[in-house]
């Protein structure tokens, strides 16, 4: 075994590994960035080498100087946890030149699934049944089209070398064709440096279900599979095993098609192979299809981790320093339940817009598996995607496990920034989901019922102005009482885009009324416990700033408002088109002088490894174009300015 491992990743994988690594006794390395540099894996780690600025480009995608760092550290190995540089070949080659062990599958076995096209060839001659479409070299559009129309629409566009849902793009009729196949390529190329895509028959009732393998270069075996259907923008939202409608029948097929996919390549390590799945008929063996090997860890393993009972990290580093298999294919059994859910920092009724933030406040649930590379006090940075934590939960049947995920969902308590716990929260309560009636399209078409803005209630609105005047632990040893009556404050609060006035009067040390423009409340305070008009509410607070969070059910967000403040704002120019975060400026189509209409695309704004539109929010006049193309831009800034209606 080895002594030291060096991790060439951040974030929770990179704490995840540790937590593996130093229960079986090997050090860790540590690898940061400078946004990254009082980051929760840097603390974690026996030992952090710096690596350069906050782009990966300029630091966790530098493979010879993470590989410098382990032989200056005394690593024999390391890790590239999931993304970066993690299904890099070249990185891999360069890691065994440099007489180091990489945690992982060879370079040949990443090639030979790095791209979409060649991956699916193989599996065809390994026996594993494949998706009907076109993979050929052939790229030019008219040719490209005249293979759709053979396919048979609708068709997916996707990029040879894509993931994460980029270069990737659904048509349904034959005159949207171009446009998507040139926005596809144009994503391709930004993400992977490589415009190529294939054209695939979209299947109509999709579920995506994986198989988790692994391999020691030379034998295989399957840890069973994942439901990943829950989707949106091609990047899974809850993630859950078993697949609930499975059989064994399908399961033992699934299986053993990952495991010939796995041994086709003399895979080694952890991996996993990805089908789509016609659900319309229910699960049956002869309706799953290959889509694409992930050759690394993948962030949904612990679901995984939870049925089985085995550490895919342990089995990671055994089998990379020399060790056999672990166990034996009638070895491995399954029970129960799990799911994960992933916390993102995002505006989820903004279109789940990637968000920024210091974290103000972070509790989770004590009954569920937290994987998180940040704390109270870290900020969401711009640079890197915005998960905050994933959530995993086991119970002994489905429906179990779905009333602990809820339940844990509600005790997830972030402040500081905008996340998706509600969304989160709804979904996991939506009735298909719940019935395990989902495919991949089942987010898209309940969006409207998914995403709104959770409004705070009055109840919830009371709790905030108690918090926003520092009363949540009471009025203190007097009650609040004067010689003339009880003492009362005012304050101002602005929940979304509502602003509102709250009374306070103080009848007691911790009891309360407070007035609100429609109703009153009396609110008291009893062994640390929040009551409501005789009401127990599990409700808790946190105060930074000018910012108030009550979560209760779902994370209730206000700040305590200026009155003057207010009405200067009110003034405002809203003929400015902003960035809503900080990012890079992909493109610019606006011109001074160009008339527009509502929903045009103006700008094309590039964060957190996603590209966003950014439209015209009503027909006008372009008056001025206040940003080019590549600039770097802080959230809020002008890019374009429309002339008065």
């Amino acid at each position: 075994m080895f002594d030291t491992i060096l991790i060439a990743n951040r974030g929770e994988i990179a704490c995840r590994v540790m937590d593996t690594a130093r229960s079986m006794g090997v050090k860790t390395v540590a690898v940061y960035s400078d946004a990254d540099a009082g980051a929760k894996h840097v603390e974690k780690a026996d030992r952090a080498v710096h690596i350069g600025g906050p782009a990966p480009a300029d630091s966790y995608l530098r493979g010879d100087v993470i590989i410098q760092a382990a032989l200056d550290t005394g690593a024999q190995a390391i890790h590239p946890g999931y993304g970066f540089l993690s299904e890099n070949p070249d990185f891999v080659d360069a890691v065994e030149a440099a007489g180091l062990t990489f945690i992982g599958p060879s370079a040949k076995a990443i090639r030979a699934m790095g791209l979409k096209d060649a991956a699916k060839a193989l599996m065809e001659e390994a026996g594993v049944p494949v998706v009907p479409g076109y993979h050929g070299a052939n790229q030019e559009p008219a040719f490209l089209a005249e293979q759709a129309a053979q396919i048979g629409y609708p068709v997916l566009i996707k990029a040879v070398a894509g993931g994460g849902g980029k270069g990737m793009r659904l048509v349904e009729d034959p005159a949207d064709f171009a446009a998507a196949l040139e926005s596809a390529q144009g994503e391709a190329t930004t993400a992977f440096g490589n415009p190529d895509v294939l054209i695939e028959k979209f299947v109509q009732k999709p579920r995506h279900i994986e198989v988790q393998v692994f391999g020691d270069g030379t034998h295989a075996v399957h840890l069973f599979e994942r439901d990943c259907s829950l989707q949106r923008r091609h990047q899974k939202v809850i993630e859950e095993a078993p697949a609930p409608g499975m059989t064994a029948e399908m399961r033992e097929a699934m299986g053993q098609a990952g495991v010939r996919a796995a041994e086709a390549i003399g895979y080694s390590g952890a991996g996993t192979v990805e089908f789509i799945v016609d659900g319309s008929e229910g699960l049956r063996p002869d309706r799953f299809w290959f889509m694409e090997m992930n050759t690394r860890l993948q962030v949904e393993h612990p679901v995984t981790e939870e049925i089985t009972g085995v550490d895919l990290v342990e089995w990671q580093l055994r089998v990379a320093s020399g060790e056999a298999l672990p166990a034996r294919q009638e070895d491995l059994s399954f029970d129960g339940h799990a799911f994960e859910a992933r916390i993102y920092a995002e505006d989820v009724p903004k279109g789940f817009l990637p968000a920024t933030g210091t974290l103000t406040h972070l509790e989770f649930p004590e009954d569920a598996r937290i994987d998180s590379g940040v704390r109270a006090g870290d900020t969401i940075s711009p640079w890197y995607d915005p998960m905050i934590a994933k959530v995993t939960v086991y119970g002994p049947t489905r429906g179990a496990a779905l009333r602990k995920l809820e339940r844990a969902l509600r005790w997830t308590d972030v402040g500081g920034t905008v996340t998706n716990v509600s969304f989160l929260s709804v979904l996991s309560a939506q009735p298909d989901f719940v019935a395990g009636n989902m495919d991949t399209g089942l987010i898209d078409r309940e969006l409207e019922t998914l995403t709104p803005a959770p409004v705070a209630c009055t109840k919830a609105r009371s709790i905030a102005a108690l918090a926003a005047l520092g009363l949540n632990d009471g009025a203190g040893d007097e009650g609040g009482f004067t010689l003339w009556g009880p003492l009362g404050w005012d304050v101002t609060l602005t929940h979304h885009d509502e602003t509102f006035e709250a009374r306070v009067l103080a009848e007691g040390p911790e009891s309360f009324t407070v007035a609100l423009p429609d109703v009153t409340h009396n609110v008291s305070r009893r062994d640390g416990t929040w009551w409501v008009d005789a009401t127990k509410v599990q409700a808790r607070v946190s105060h930074v700033g000018d910012e108030v969070t009550v979560f209760w059910g779902n994370g209730y967000r206000f700040v305590v408002t200026d009155p003057l403040d207010r009405d200067a704002a009110a003034g405002g120019d809203g003929n400015v088109i902003e960035a809503p975060m900080p990012g890079l400026v992909k493109a610019v189509f606006a011109e001074a002088g160009q008339a527009v209409s509502e929903g045009d695309r103006l700008a094309i704004l590039e964060a957190m490894k996603m590209e966003h539109s950014l439209l015209a929010a009503r027909d006008g006049v372009v008056a001025e174009v206040l940003a080019e193309a590549g600039a770097q831009v802080e959230a809020g800034a002008a890019l374009v300015r429309l002339e008065e209606e």
